[in-house]
């Protein structure tokens, strides 16, 4: 199975792949997909989403794994995030790909088992799991791979429960 992991932003998008073979995570891919930032909103998210659709094609992925927003004090960051996150979402819709939403406190818990954690601490977790050089891994690529993580736990929790 192949999950792809999405990091939302109107900027800079996280994108992480991995792959499930026999209860093994395989690092397929990951990248931050920039959109320019001197580009009006609907273009920089036409330009995510022809990357979105280019990737999707490419790797194949089974299921697809998205942050959702946190709307905390910054409303129009929470609103431009979700319209990134909507992209994502209309990949999947047009592949018929199977979607899940985790919040950041999930993927954090998850992935580290404290959802306060850092950013670095979520990298560091990440690199060490997937067994990856943290040095050249931007933030964005760590936390989609992170958001990959979440799912296949979710997903092996769920097969748990219902042994």
């Amino acid at each position: 199975m192949r999950i792809l992991g999405v990091d939302p932003g109107t900027i800079n998008m996280g994108v992480g792949l991995v792959e499930v073979i026999d209860d093994q995570l395989i690092h397929l891919y990951s990248s931050t997909l920039k959109s320019p930032k001197s580009h009006d909103l609907p273009k920089r998210l036409s330009s995510l989403l022809y990357s979105l659709r280019e990737l999707v094609g490419q790797w194949e992925p089974d299921t697809i794994a998205i942050e959702h927003p946190f709307v905390g004090k910054n409303v129009k960051s929470a609103l431009a995030i979700g319209q990134a996150q909507a992209l994502a979402m209309i990949v999947a819709a047009e592949k018929d790909i199977e979607l899940s939403l985790y919040s950041p406190t999930e993927i954090k818990k998850s992935v580290t088992d404290y959802g306060g954690s850092s950013k670095d601490q979520v990298r560091s977790m990440v690199t060490a799991i997937l067994d990856l050089d943290d040095d050249n891994m931007s933030m964005d690529s760590s936390d989609s791979l992170a958001v990959a993580l979440c799912h296949y736990n979710a997903i092996r929790y769920r097969d748990i429960m219902e042994i």
